[in-house]
């Protein structure tokens, strides 16, 4: 068992550039690239977003012009899907792929990831994206009995949300989901500086960055591949700059009060691990489990590292679809004295 962590930034290294460096973090931001690439890249993901049953919007929420895939009815329960730090909303397509038909799906680009727009001097503390993100969903009338599922740092998110909104959080999923362990023991968790390793900064580094963060890496064209590979050098020195932007920001959270936070989640929970998740090793997925009121055992799938919802994502869907079913039978503890809060 390793030392706990002081704080709260010492987790947010841990996953601060494990979707940015990910195969499927597609996102169209300015580059100096030829025209090509950004049309292939465009094509990909408008295919992607249409066999997924979703549609590509925007919404001006304050200071924040937010961008999201929407799918499904509205007359269905809404689910909000939540990335990871430095990923994007279409991280989620795959998986989604399988709840529009049955749900409402809005997943959002997080402020200052996508295209997301932010002001320059937007505080991208979890709070204050839990915050925001709750403005966001006002905006879209989707707050009511909402099920929030978040992945990696945006498991974080989610967490925060479902306790800071217990009224209106109907259930939570987490996968391979971001926290303050006494458990973690990754080399990540060990020496923060070998997160620069994850950082795509030259030819041929997202081949072996994907085979870090994934067990089985999904395919990609050759041609999308190298635009996203130019895409990611393109953006290297900023990432670098951001992991400690970030740091910096994130230094709010103890092991103690992580945990507290954690037990006052009332929604029911089930939390879903790859076995050979090399960031956050999968022993944690119990430790979080026991922090939790309403938690089902731990999902573990074997094969599968940091990135299930591109590794496994029917997998993924074949237990949360369930899970879904289940607890929108489910009544509030908090609104109704008849059922005990443990």
């Amino acid at each position: 068992m390793t030392q706990h962590r002081s704080n709260f930034s010492q987790f947010v290294r841990n996953l601060c550039f494990v979707t940015a460096c990910c195969l499927s973090s597609l996102t169209l931001a300015q580059s100096n690239k030829p025209n090509i690439e950004k049309i292939n890249l465009q094509n990909y993901l408008i295919q992607e977003r249409n066999e997924a049953g979703l549609k590509a919007k925007t919404i001006q929420v304050g200071e924040i012009s937010w961008a999201y895939n929407e799918g499904g009815s509205r007359q269905k329960p809404t689910i909000l899907l939540i990335h990871g730090l430095a990923g994007n909303r279409d991280n989620w397509n795959r998986v989604a792929h399988f709840l529009t038909p049955y749900y409402h799906v809005i997943i959002p680009d997080l402020p200052n990831n996508g295209d997301t727009r932010t002001p320059e001097d937007f505080d991208s503390s979890v709070p204050n994206v839990t915050e925001s993100l709750r403005r966001f969903v006002e905006a879209i009338d989707v707050e009511d009995k909402l099920n929030v599922a978040g992945h990696s740092l945006g498991g974080s998110i989610a967490t925060v949300y479902a306790s800071q909104y217990p009224f209106d959080t109907q259930s939570l999923f987490l996968l391979n989901s971001a926290g303050i362990y006494t458990k973690a023991n990754t080399r990540y968790s060990k020496d923060p500086l070998t997160l620069k390793q994850l950082i795509v900064s030259k030819p041929g580094d997202l081949e072996q960055v994907m085979h870090r963060v994934m067990q089985n890496p999904p395919y990609l064209p050759n041609a999308l591949k190298s635009a996203q590979e130019n895409y990611l050098i393109s953006q290297a020195a900023k990432n670098d700059k951001l992991i400690d932007q970030l740091v910096a920001l994130n230094r709010i959270y103890t092991p103690e009060s992580f945990a507290r936070l954690t037990r006052t989640v009332e929604a029911p929970t089930l939390i879903l691990w790859g076995k050979q998740d090399k960031i956050i090793n999968v022993e944690v997925a119990n430790e979080l489990k026991s922090l939790l009121k309403r938690a089902e055992a731990p999902v573990i799938l074997n094969n599968v590292g940091h990135m299930p919802i591109l590794e496994a994502e029917q997998e993924v869907a074949a237990y949360y679809l369930p899970f879904l079913a289940k607890t929108q039978k489910m009544k509030n503890p908090l609104a109704d004295k008849l059922i005990p809060l443990n």
